[in-house]
């Protein structure tokens, strides 16, 4: 039994293969995420609170995560739908590409790849970094895509 098969209403099969995709692309989105996090780390800079003693950047980035782990959660019980995503993912992208590779750039591509010794694994952070800013970029398009055609689907309906 598939869960789609245990819920109590009927699911189209568009809607499922749209969530599939969805929960693909968060998960591939929060585990680059999470690569970037163990990547700032490994570099030891722009680290704050809980790794350093100091709040900064890092610090309130780490909140994506009560942020998937919650939104999941709603998603799951059918309380938000793409339009959080849609949020979440939108937020993302800027906030990523704002503190990267913008003209104001807190933490640009020099900071990403210089720290490690070996430049093959900087330029292999700094792709996991382009990676997630073009998967969390896509994945925004999909949820905003997803819930316009939602909102279509429902209005033709009604």
């Amino acid at each position: 039994m598939t869960f789609e098969d245990s819920l109590s209403i009927e699911v189209s099969n568009a809607d499922c293969n749209a969530s599939r995709v969805l929960y693909l692309l968060l998960a591939i989105t929060t585990t680059l995420g999470a690569a970037h996090h163990i990547d700032h780390i490994i570099r030891g800079n722009h680290v704050g609170w809980p790794i350093a003693h100091h709040v900064n950047p890092f610090t309130y980035s780490l909140a994506i995560y009560p942020l998937v782990a919650v939104g999941l959660y709603l998603t799951l019980t059918d309380r938000v739908g793409t339009r959080y995503w849609a949020g979440v993912f939108t937020l993302s992208a800027f906030m990523l590409a704002y503190f990267h590779v913008s003209p104001w750039a807190v933490e640009p591509p020099s900071d990403v790849i210089l720290p490690y010794s070996n430049p093959i694994l900087g330029y292999f952070a700094f792709v996991i970094l382009i990676g997630l800013i073009a998967a969390v970029s896509l994945s925004a398009v999909y949820a905003i895509a997803l819930g316009r055609r939602k909102g279509k689907q429902r209005s033709a309906e009604g």
